[in-house]
């Protein structure tokens, strides 16, 4: 498991327990979920992912998309200009 820490090393104030995480601040739609997708079918039912993004528009979007392809959304919490976004896989 790992927690995410921001570049200046603050902790959330509630971190986030991931079995995997990824950092998709660096991509727009469609790619943000379609990293997101493909990391989800690496893990084992139950097992959780933490996303890093950034911007409205992955904001809405990928925990949407995660819903619809049935997996459970845990919390988004934000981290200076970025969330994380923790989803379980179903």
């Amino acid at each position: 498991m790992s927690i995410f820490r921001p570049p200046n090393g603050e902790v959330p104030a509630a971190p986030v327990l991931a079995d995997q995480t990824i950092d998709i601040t660096g991509e727009v739609c469609p790619m943000t979920f379609v990293r997101t997708k493909l990391s989800l079918e690496r893990l084992q039912p139950g097992q959780v992912l933490g996303v890093r993004l950034h911007g409205e528009e992955p904001l809405k979007n990928v925990p949407r998309a995660a819903r619809e392809e049935g997996h459970i959304i845990l919390g988004i919490v934000p981290m200076g200009n970025d969330y994380i976004v923790t989803i379980k896989r179903t």
